[in-house]
């Protein structure tokens, strides 16, 4: 894993930007650590900051340049079945200076072009120049493992594995406004938009040309395989055999690695079984967990523990404190880009900071739940499908969950807060309820920014926008998984892995989307996943065996960072006298001052229900502000 950077010049003033091809590629050092290099000619400049993994020596060095000098590569990622495609290439009379993955990935696609796409196993970003045609060849993996944002104007076209690097080229900082107000609705900016105009994220299994006039084409080379049609299955034991062989190969493959190499165990379903097919690998196998001794409510470590114990991993916990997880906020605060308030991302970067100390790559679990169906928000959605006395009785009681008071950081508030979430989604259709249940800070259009402000936001475009995003949704329990997979794993869950391990340097691999398993899981109809009973069902169902009893049978428990205390104690001032201070709030001119006093009131109220995410997306959005914007106004 890398970071890369670089422009592709259309003018002589275009090219007066190539110059800070090295603010830019050093912006990205603690994606790479280990080394930089720079590469400059004609109308290009590609920057790359390494962290090497596969092969570190020098010879795999990048920006790396084929022997004819015409192409050169920057790549961020690993090719997982790099050597399999080497031999094929090598039969066809092509000779390797080194024994890196980058090479065969530069002489596949010198061979068959954006065709190589698709032979890829891996996950990547990367960039290829042409020097003879001037031309620019970018793509990005399959499910967005790996980040690219890309931006162009008439003068030249920049790119980046981080938003900082393409700040380096004095990009205009114009923010977008139905970004803004999606953000404040989901906690995070779905691609291809980002915060600022013109600024964008280069979807998910998708390429993009660009030539030296700066003409683009864009192209899909893969989509996940999905059809409304009843998915067919010889039998349901069939599946697990298949399902059971897809995963511990693909596991296999991603162990391999010329640096140590872990997992990450929370002592859920999902890490724990790729951790379990991991041990089987090797004798000596690293895994790693955090504690949270002041949130019992929590902490799963005795869980990982049963696992590590089972395989004889040498297993480290790093015993956290609510203090701990404080001192590193203002860290992830100022390493983050654009705003992103996903307030898992604390534990996170915490969990990377200390594995980092122990190997450089990671195996995680992520991508299990959105293909199985292993949320609460999928019992719930297929028992509002099923309909029912319950769900009914539920609806019913709507007013009265209403008045009580709900919080995530209490078992009896979180399950009043999740029974009324499960009353207000029954009265939507399958579209806005899952819009609503996708909603973290939860604000409405009308009700959080000022009329002062020119917020000239086209309605139409934010619809037109949410409705891209829900497109998929339909009858058939799949498409709600679909939909995950497109936006919440693509733009949240995914983002805050590859932002908070790489920024202390850390490689995190993910098992579970290996793409000839999403493919094979899409084509299962959805009781394969999830029945009245249980979610992930066949998921637990091939993998029983290698799991403790107590694993398969507790509930899915998620972290919650415990924001109300901070908001009540340490970050009480940083709320009230500075990031929404009133005077700052009026001087500002973008929030409604009357909605932020109030929300202020209610948080610091005996029930603050939902004022708290409220609050932590306003903040990650003013301390990026300050940071971003305030210095040019």
């Amino acid at each position: 894993m890398c970071g890369i950077t670089g422009i592709l010049a259309f003018t002589e003033l275009g090219k007066k930007h190539l110059h800070k091809i090295n603010a830019a590629a050093n912006s990205l050092i603690r994606r790479g650590p280990d080394g930089e290099g720079i590469f400059i000619k004609n109308n290009v400049a590609l920057g790359h900051r390494r962290l090497s993994i596969i092969d570190t020596s020098n010879a795999a060095s990048q920006p790396f340049t084929e022997s004819s000098e015409r192409y050169t590569i920057v790549f961020n990622g690993e090719i997982f079945n790099y050597k399999q495609l080497r031999k094929s290439l090598e039969k066809k009379g092509i000779k390797f200076k080194s024994e890196s993955d980058t090479e065969v990935l530069l002489q596949l696609f010198i061979s068959e072009k954006e065709n190589c796409l698709n032979k890829l196993d891996g996950e990547f970003a990367f960039a290829i120049y042409d020097s003879k045609t001037e031309e620019l060849f970018l793509a990005r993996d399959r499910f967005g493992i790996k980040p690219l944002y890309i931006y162009q104007d008439n003068e030249r076209f920049v790119f980046g594995s981080e938003m900082k690097a393409l700040i380096e080229f004095d990009i205009p900082k114009e923010i977008d406004k139905t970004s803004l107000q999606i953000y404040f609705h989901l906690n995070y900016i779905p691609s291809p938009y980002s915060i600022f105009k013109n600024v964008k994220k280069l979807e998910a299994g998708k390429f993009i040309k660009i030539d030296s006039k700066g003409n683009s084409e864009e192209h899909i080379y893969y989509f996940i395989p999905y059809t409304n049609e009843i998915k067919t299955i010889a039998t349901y034991e069939a599946a697990q055999i298949e399902l059971k062989k897809l995963l511990e190969l693909s596991v296999q493959q991603r162990m391999i690695s010329d640096v140590p190499l872990g997992t990450f165990l929370s002592g859920g379903i999902d890490s724990s079984i790729i951790t379990a097919i991991a041990a089987q690998q090797t004798n000596h196998l690293s895994s790693f967990s955090i504690g949270f001794k002041d949130e019992p409510l929590f902490d799963e470590t005795k869980y990982a523990m049963l696992l590590a114990k089972k395989y004889k991993t040498n297993h480290t916990v790093f015993e956290l404190s609510n203090k701990d997880l404080f001192n590193n906020l203002f860290t992830v605060l100022d390493y983050t880009d654009e705003p992103f308030a996903d307030s898992s991302a604390l534990a996170v970067n915490i969990l990377s900071m200390h594995t980092k100390k122990h190997v450089t790559v990671a195996l995680s679990g992520d991508g299990a739940d959105e293909l199985f169906a292993g949320y609460n928000k999928h019992a719930a959605e297929l028992k509002i499908r099923n309909g029912g006395l319950k769900a009914n009785l539920v609806k019913s009681t709507h007013i009265i969950l209403k008045q009580l008071p709900k919080s995530r950081n209490s078992k009896t508030g979180n399950k009043i807060r999740q029974l009324e979430k499960f009353a207000e989604g029954m009265k939507l259709d399958p579209h806005e309820r899952y819009w609503k249940w996708a909603k973290w800070a939860g604000f409405s259009n009308d009700k959080l920014f000022s009329k002062n402000f020119n917020f000239d936001i086209n309605l139409n475009e934010f619809e037109k926008r949410k409705s891209e995003l829900l497109k998929n949704i339909s009858s058939d329990y799949n498409s709600v998984l679909l939909t995950d997979m497109k936006m919440v794993l693509e733009n949240d869950m995914l983002v805050k892995v590859d932002r908070m391990s790489m920024s202390h340097s850390l490689e995190v691999r993910v098992p579970f989307l290996d793409h000839k398993i999403v493919d094979f899981a899409f084509s299962l109809p959805s009781k394969y996943k999830i029945d009245s009973r249980d979610r992930k069902k066949i998921l637990k169902d091939t993998f029983k065996g290698l799991l403790p009893a107590e694993l398969l049978s507790r509930r899915k428990q998620g972290f919650e960072v415990p924001l109300l205390k901070w908001f009540k104690t340490d970050l009480r001032s940083m709320i009230t006298s500075d990031l929404l201070d009133d005077k700052f709030i009026k001087d500002q001119g973008i929030f409604d001052p009357e909605v932020i006093k109030k929300l202020i009131g209610q948080l610091f109220s005996s029930n603050p229900n939902d004022a708290v995410e409220k609050v932590w997306a306003l903040i990650v959005f003013q301390y990026w502000w300050k940071k971003h914007i305030q210095i040019i106004h």
